[in-house]
């Protein structure tokens, strides 16, 4: 069984990530006209993966059963992805310095709780590798304090919890309040 798993890019290039059986593989091009596979392929056991299955290493039917015809697709999209990515990116910066100004001008008020919350759940879901640094660059704050700041938003009801990953679903409460956000500044 394969099947994509995501695509992540950054400066240098973009990573397309399958998974096969017990192990993800992870593929990169550089930036660039895509004109044939990747230039690295990193194979490692799939988290969770039982130890039975990869305790004698990689065979040549996990190689064989690469699906590169669906990568290299998925490659030649990439441009439009990165564009796509760094428009969401430019959102999410948007959205977390309006969180900082928020918090500056009315504390840690409901509405800085849920522009915190849909920033946070906004760079969990688009996969940043690292939200709660992101995030503590654009509010000013350091790291701990935003975390902490994530915890009352959560105990406020304002975010979910998921286990075991980074992000959460936004609640009713959060949704209604940025919902009044949103009407205030169409006025």
């Amino acid at each position: 069984m394969c099947y994509v798993e995501g695509m992540e890019a950054d400066d240098s290039g973009f990573e397309i990530t399958q998974q096969q059986g017990a192990w993800v593989v992870r593929m990169w091009w550089p930036v660039g006209p895509i004109n044939g596979g990747p230039q690295r392929i990193t194979i490692e056991p799939a988290e969770g993966a039982p130890p039975r299955e990869t305790v004698r290493g990689i065979s040549t039917t996990v190689l064989r059963r690469l699906d590169m015809a669906a990568a290299l697709s998925l490659a030649k999209q990439a441009p439009e992805a990165q564009r796509t990515l760094d428009e969401v990116a430019a959102k999410i910066n948007e959205m977390g310095e309006a969180a900082g100004l928020a918090l500056e001008g009315d504390g840690i008020s409901e509405r800085y709780l849920a522009l915190l919350a849909a920033t946070y759940t906004a760079m969990a879901d688009m996969g940043a590798p690292a939200p709660v640094p992101w995030l503590s660059r654009l509010i000013g704050r350091r790291p701990e304090t935003v975390k902490d700041h994530l915890k009352r938003a959560r105990r406020d009801g304002f975010l979910t919890t998921v286990a075991g990953k980074a992000g959460g679903e936004l609640t009713e409460k959060a949704r209604t309040v940025l919902g009044e956000l949103a009407e205030a500044g169409s006025e």
